[in-house]
């Protein structure tokens, strides 16, 4: 056990991929964490809050705008520490998300600290996300600009005592010469809270889900093309025409998280339904919802559907498999470092809205045809992603030894 510790997160999202560890770790230690502003508490977290001290030069190189704000970040988190170091305040050991910045210059101000970084992605113009759909093609310029942005990543990977990766094939996207370093362990997910139930039910916005009528459901941050709902909206028509029971329900707010945004006023949800128009009485899109509502969602769920570009891996589609729902999902990597086609879930070719409609109507049709697929697929999350029995001692052992 660890205990009688000072130790400090930094995440500009309090608290991001922390919680779990937090929670346990604030049990017998004291637990600082450097973010910006936020309404989020955790018992026994002190928070210590920033604000980067202006926004980047919009005048700076584009290739370089990225960085600048990585820099302002950094800097923010680094005038903290010198003050904490002011204080007599001295971390034990310091865990921090690289992607923002936050981290690069931790070892400059404690260099004796052993540092944990959260190394989520690393960019790439070829292999991963970057030029996969051809229907959204990226500007030729871009595979200079994530060249730019990999410096703040290259030089947390070198500054960074160990390493943590979410997926093997995260950790793939790694440069070779770092790779040694970055140990992968997930996040985890607490089977223990999300699981299936027998007779689940919940209300809408003024609908009612239950599972005496067929529930499709679709999840992610924002509706957009990284998590493939241009696809799924032109799988809908053909779903619900040889479905004429069932109903779909959209998870997801209207902005973008990853890619290329649109011009002001516009969404790519308004975009992909002119483009598909469908029955809204029907399909319900549903925003962004709260968790516990989420959970029983999943277990309405007859057949959830996930499509992702080749990026970071979303905590959803973990959480809709140990729910025993039964996943449908693409053909990409980091899916199928999870997924197996036919054992504890369903793989269709990302860009065919045909063979994921058909895999949908498939599932409706025969509920009973997988109910050993979709076990499986909570035995999968328990016995490699679970939170408290997998993952999370991982992930202290990890710090117990650093510690050491």
């Amino acid at each position: 056990m660890i205990q009688n510790k000072t130790l400090l997160f930094i995440h500009q999202n309090f608290p991001g991929q922390f919680l779990h560890l937090c929670r346990a770790l604030a049990q017998h230690n004291r637990v600082f964490f450097i973010t910006k502003p936020t309404k989020n508490r955790l018992a026994g977290v002190r928070l210590v809050e920033y604000t980067p001290h202006r926004a980047p030069n919009p005048q700076i190189h584009n290739y370089l705008r990225t960085t600048e704000d990585a820099i302002l970040h950094g800097q923010a988190v680094a005038r903290l520490l010198l003050q904490m170091q002011k204080e007599n305040v001295r971390p034990d050991i310091i865990i921090g998300h690289s992607g923002w910045g936050e981290t690069q210059f931790v070892k400059d101000i404690f260099p004796d600290v052993p540092l944990l970084s959260y190394i989520e992605f690393y960019y790439s113009a070829t292999g991963a996300d970057v030029g996969f759909d051809p229907e959204f093609p990226s500007q030729t310029e871009l595979k200079f600009q994530l060249r730019c942005r990999n410096q703040v990543i290259l030089s947390a990977l070198e500054s960074t005592d160990l390493g943590l990766s979410p997926t093997r094939w995260q950790h793939s996207r790694i440069p070779s010469v770092f790779q040694p370093k970055v140990k992968v362990i997930h996040d985890g997910v607490d089977t223990d809270q999300i699981g299936p139930a027998k007779a689940p039910s919940i209300t809408l916005e003024g609908r009612t889900y239950d599972k005496s009528a067929p529930v499709v459901t679709y999840v992610a941050r924002n509706i957009e093309p990284y998590r493939g709902s241009h696809i799924f909206m032109r799988a809908i028509n053909r779903i619900l025409a040889k479905a004429p029971d069932a109903r779909i329900v959209i998870v997801g707010g209207d902005g973008v998280s990853y890619g290329a945004r649109l011009p002001e006023g516009e969404t790519y949800k308004a975009r992909f339904l002119k483009e598909n128009p469908v029955d809204e009485t029907r399909v319900h899109f549903v925003g962004r919802v709260e968790y516990e509502d989420f959970k029983t969602l999943l277990q309405v769920s007859a057949a959830h559907v996930y499509l992702t570009y080749p990026f970071v891996l979303s905590w959803s589609m973990l959480e809709s498999m140990a729910s025993e729902c039964l996943l449908i999902g693409s053909r990409t990597a980091p899916v199928e470092e999870v997924v197996r086609h036919g054992e504890n879930g369903l793989l269709v070719d990302f860009f065919d809205p045909q063979e994921l409609a058909d895999t949908v109507v498939e599932a409706l049709r025969q509920p009973e045809k997988y109910r050993e697929m979709r076990r499986e697929a909570r035995r999968t999350i328990v016995r490699d992603y679970e939170l408290k029995r997998v993952c999370l001692p991982a992930q202290l052992n990890l710090i117990g030894r650093m510690l050491g």
